[in-house]
């Protein structure tokens, strides 16, 4: 009868600590995690352009992986935590993060056809990039359009809402190198980039409005100066990449031959503005980390938003020295690939340390477990028998 008591009063078994710990991360997993995709990606792409083919190559077989386990982790998260999902997709602080998968299939895409030759892979990477962009642009924005409570501007906006643009002008630029070759000649094709990149940059005049508005008029503390704020340049600086590469498409179309001066003049001005947010933006981060309220700097994976930015600067100011001929301009793409080398390898140190958490974790929960579990079914009768 006591023992019965016993029995019936024992408390449930604790969950699992590690099981728990991943749920709660799989839940909370950050719809812009595909960033990390974006940011090795360019900084591949940045290395193989600067001779340093190694460290490209190496890149590009860490991003393919990356690539596969994030689809399979998102996967895993719609299946288990559906709502979760569907709370980010309405959310105006997180939905427009779902824009980096965009981004990053288009990269990778890239990356496929300038380190590996692969014009067949990135073409299908064009199309599935093409389909997530249509996707993401007419969900995540009608979802918030009619969302009913939506938040103040103030709340609402942040430099996570240009990675649209970036996922915009990601499909001009892997377009261009894999529909153009593919269809020589179609003007039809070069219509439809060129509108496309129009459209990006249209993008970018709105949005850019409004978080300028949110900056001016808005108060404003360290901790809403989040990582992707630096998508402010990035956001022109990929902009500045799809007009160059349509730009060297127009001696072949007499419909981009007609607008080469337009196009080169916007990307001038594209660039101009990258680089005007560069000093800003290095001001705002030293006032965030080391201003009396000060962020201590720790791993987050919104920072890979900020290595993206670097990389892409470097790869646009390569290729605006290419167009205009200008020798000074590959020079400064070589200094800012270094800082965006040195960037990605500290953000990679902090997901590496973040993974070693886990593994500790998972150790120490081993170890809990079988001190748990005692003696082993059988083990007292056997210690009956010798004795």
């Amino acid at each position: 009868m006591l023992w019965g008591m016993e029995t019936a009063v024992r408390p449930e078994p604790a969950l699992h600590p590690l099981r728990e710990h991943l749920a709660a991360g799989l839940k909370g997993l950050h719809p812009a995690y595909f960033a990390l995709v974006m940011a090795t990606g360019i900084v591949s792409i940045v290395s193989d352009l600067l001779g340093l083919r190694e460290a490209a190559t190496f890149l590009f077989w860490l991003n393919v992986p990356a690539y596969g386990v994030l689809w399979a982790l998102f996967a895993a998260r719609a299946l288990v935590f559906p709502r979760a999902l569907a709370a980010d997709l309405a959310s105006h602080q997180r939905g427009p993060g779902f824009f980096t998968a965009v981004a990053a299939t288009c990269v990778l895409g890239l990356q496929l056809l300038l380190l590996r030759g692969d014009a067949a892979a990135a073409l299908a990477l064009w199309w599935v990039g093409m389909l997530l962009w249509c996707a993401c642009t007419y969900a995540v924005f009608v979802v918030l359009a009619v969302r009913d409570p939506k938040p103040t501007l103030g709340e609402g906006i942040n430099g996570g809402w240009l990675v649209a643009v970036v996922a915009t002008q990601s499909v001009v630029v892997l377009g261009t190198r894999t529909l153009v070759p593919r269809f020589p000649g179609s003007e039809a094709v070069l219509f439809f980039l060129a509108s496309l990149w129009l459209c990006g940059g249209m993008l970018y005049v709105w949005m850019i409005s409004l978080i300028f508005y949110r900056y001016m008029f808005f108060r404003f503390s360290p901790s809403d100066l989040m990582p992707p704020y630096w998508i402010n340049m990035g956001a022109v600086a990929i902009s500045v990449v799809a007009g160059t590469s349509l730009a060297a498409a127009a001696p072949g179309s007499a419909f981009l031959g007609a607008l080469l001066p337009f196009v080169k003049g916007l990307t001038l001005m594209f660039w101009a503005t990258a680089t005007w947010w560069i000093p800003m933006l290095v001001l705002l981060g030293i006032w965030r980390h080391g201003g009396p309220s000060r962020i201590r700097i720790a791993y987050d994976p919104l920072y890979w938003g900020l290595v993206f930015p670097l990389g892409m600067y470097a790869l646009c100011t390569y290729r605006l020295g290419e167009l205009f001929a200008m020798p000074v301009l590959p020079w400064v793409a070589r200094a800012f690939a270094t800082v965006a080398l040195a960037a990605w390898l500290l953000t990679a140190l902090g997901l590496t340390g973040r993974i070693l958490q886990l593994v500790v974790l998972a150790v120490r929960s081993l170890h809990a477990e079988r001190g748990a579990a005692g003696p082993q079914p059988g083990s007292l009768e056997r210690m009956a028998r010798r004795s």
